[in-house]
């Protein structure tokens, strides 16, 4: 993403990664028990690492 991002692109890259680590969530709880989890967790992590980067941005923007 551009560093001059918009506040809107930015809101609006901040609900796709909160929509993905809902998905994220369902498909963890889907898939207890299988060697799928530790994969799901490593997603989770990659995208709440991206949503708090986005977050942060977002506030520097006011």
């Amino acid at each position: 993403m551009p560093e001059n991002a918009s506040k809107q692109d930015l809101d609006d890259q901040i609900a796709i990664a909160r929509r993905n680590i809902a998905d994220l969530m369902e498909q963890a709880t889907a898939t207890s028990g299988s060697g799928a989890e530790e994969a799901i967790a490593n997603r989770i992590n990659e995208q709440q690492d991206r949503l708090n980067a986005l977050l942060k941005r977002r506030e520097a923007l006011g």
